[in-house]
């Protein structure tokens, strides 16, 4: 899996930064879901490794504009240069339908393909045979859901040298042992498929918190992700900021990856007051802040694509080299 990142700014665009959007790629499946849908994201599109025909699933964290603005002129993209698209799922809080309804009465789009409204609610918003996708409440000025993305357990992988060795012979007793049971082979011999499979894969997590300020319920939704992405908008110099307008610094987003136990940690959505890069407070300030509670913090950026890597177990193996998928 790949976030790429397609707006990291809050508020209004700016030179640097187009408003919240961000990708997630399922490299294996050829799709993409995509978090949050600030103006513009249709144009970052353009530049990005995605292709809008791929586009499976729309997770809105909440209703302020520099997160829902890019919705519409998305949606109907995606209808005018692909005649067969498949259906495409949209998610959010309640008002999203309304929104849509609202949009499509004034200035009507004729998809040409299903599209699905979900509102969401706390706890499991989808699920498949390979993820499940819940929803947390985030504490904003409107109601607002952090999502979390987790892979199921993959079983362990086959051991067909050790089967080999064991004389196991090929075909109907492989698919036996690989799934665990108990086999008998023709000389006698009886033996165990838990012997020829190696730990289970653990699923990956990420967590995207939207916008909010530090609260219990993302730290919960948060515990023990491979990586959370959680706003920054502000300095700590700058709390006051935060706390009027429902936002985290980037010091208590690193306490909250600090208490959730993340493996990493990804800010974004950023005031441009610290783009400067000669001014008094600069994103490498901010960065250095984070990384003094959570040394595995990085920024996002627009366009910047990171891998959440699995490692991969096998029998007698604990730590594998990273792989991405």
């Amino acid at each position: 899996m790949i976030l790429t990142f397609l707006g990291t700014g809050s508020g209004a665009p700016t030179t640097k930064r187009n408003v919240s959007a961000i990708g997630l790629r399922f490299m294996q499946a050829g799709k993409w879901w995509l978090f949050d849908c600030g103006e513009g994201t249709q144009h970052q599109l353009l530049r990005a490794p995605m292709k809008i025909s791929q586009l499976e699933k729309i997770f809105i964290t909440h209703l302020h504009g520099d997160h829902l603005y890019g919705l519409i002129g998305l949606l109907a993209s995606r209808s005018l240069r692909n005649g067969e698209a498949s259906q495409l799922d949209l998610y959010g809080p309640p008002g999203l339908d309304r929104y849509y309804r609202a949009i499509m009465e004034v200035s009507p789009v004729h998809l040409h393909y299903p599209l699905q409204i979900h509102i969401v609610s706390e706890g499991v918003v989808y699920e498949d045979d390979e993820v499940i996708v819940t929803c947390s409440p985030a504490k904003h000025r409107v109601q607002s859901f952090a999502y979390a993305v987790q892979e199921k357990e993959k079983p362990g992988a086959f051991q067909v040298e050790l089967a080999k060795q064991m004389g196991v012979p090929s075909g109907p007793l492989y698919g036996a042992l690989k799934r665990g049971e108990q086999v008998v082979l023709p000389d006698g011999r009886m033996l165990d498929g838990k012997d020829f499979v190696g730990e289970a894969q653990p699923g990956r997590k990420i967590v995207i918190s939207g916008d909010t300020e530090p609260c219990q319920s993302v730290l919960e939704l948060a515990q023990d992700a491979d990586l959370l992405v959680h706003e920054a908008t502000y300095a700590q110099r700058d709390k006051d900021l935060a706390v009027r307008s429902g936002h985290s610094t980037a010091q208590e987003a690193a306490k909250l990856a600090s208490k959730a136990g993340v493996k990493m940690l990804c800010l974004t959505h950023f005031s441009p007051r610290y783009e400067d890069e000669e001014g008094d407070f600069t994103m490498e300030d901010l960065l250095a802040e984070a990384r003094e509670r959570f040394p595995a913090t990085t920024l996002a950026a627009d366009f910047y694509s990171l891998p959440v890597k699995r490692v991969r177990k096998t029998m007698g193996e604990r730590n594998d080299p990273c792989y991405n998928e």
